[in-house]
């Protein structure tokens, strides 16, 4: 953490949960730190900036149902396992599944090639579904076992934005 304030968003947050829990985020936290995004408070919730691009990486709060929650960009990850699929597979199946506008009607509000910025999911008919990459994606029942290929996901995507988003100057903190 750069500043003091994001030092006390952060401890403020893992001070309410369990200690297990705490641990896993705690180590998410940090490594998102080191790879230059730090928190900020939206709302109720954390979200994780980069100031080289000011995108949006990750974000943790507490759900509407109390329940703490950890969310990640991974949209330019590719190879990543069947837990992180099924994420994807749930959001294009749900009922308020929207194409990305990227991909539906040519909106480009990021940079990079569509097809690598999007989530993409084959459904079991063979049709592609796509979701907006720019959206981070809630992991469900997050746990000690999946640090490893979050932090994976993290430097990959933090790759992808750092190549096609970065600017010369990074933004002020």
């Amino acid at each position: 953490m750069r500043t003091e304030k994001q030092r006390e968003l952060m401890e403020g947050f893992l001070s309410t949960l369990e200690p297990e829990r705490s641990a896993v985020y705690r180590e998410l936290i940090l490594h998102l730190s080191s790879l230059g995004y730090d928190p900020k408070k939206q709302r109720s919730a954390l979200v994780f900036t980069c100031p080289w691009h000011n995108k949006q990486i990750a974000k943790t709060g507490f759900d509407r149902k109390g329940q703490p929650f950890f969310a990640l960009r991974f949209s330019a990850c590719r190879g990543y396992s069947q837990r992180f699929e099924k994420i994807v597979e749930d959001v294009v199946s749900g009922k308020g599944y929207r194409e990305a506008r990227c991909m539906a009607n040519g909106e480009d509000f990021c940079k990079g090639a569509p097809a690598e910025r999007v989530y993409v999911h084959e459904m079991p008919d063979g049709e592609k579904r796509y979701h907006c990459g720019a959206k981070a994606l809630a992991i469900p029942g997050l746990c000690p076992a999946d640090v490893p290929e979050i932090k994976r996901l993290m430097e990959e995507e933090h790759r992808f934005l750092m190549e096609h988003e970065a600017k010369a100057e990074p933004s002020p903190a």
